[in-house]
């Protein structure tokens, strides 16, 4: 069971530890990437062929200005979860991958 309170508060100790981390705004111009791969959604959860027909490569920028764009959007204006939560979830991994360890150090 995914208890979504459970989520929302796991979201905002993760967060709140980014900033700790990070400060309160990451310029995303200077960590030197933009582009990563990407498994599309029925790929990555419908584990039946080979993915990489499903593979593709998604955008950071990209990301964050449809992170933005959902922000100035009309408050009655429903979200659509399947793409925006990609973007939003294309963000977090890009925090992730800013805090790994260098190359050659304990990964865990």
């Amino acid at each position: 069971m995914l208890r979504i309170q459970d989520l929302r508060q796991v979201c905002a100790m993760l967060l709140d530890a980014v900033e700790e981390r990070f400060g309160p705004e990451i310029d995303l111009s200077d960590a030197g990437v933009d582009h990563y791969w990407n498994v599309d959604l029925r790929t990555a959860f419908e584990v039946k062929e080979d993915p990489a027909a499903g593979i593709d490569v998604g955008q950071s920028s990209d990301d964050t200005a449809e992170l933005r764009a959902l922000l100035r959007r009309p408050t009655d204006d429903v979200p659509v979860l399947w793409h925006d939560l990609q973007h939003l979830a294309g963000v977090l991994r890009l925090l992730a991958y800013l805090d790994l360890p260098a190359t050659g150090a304990d990964e865990s």
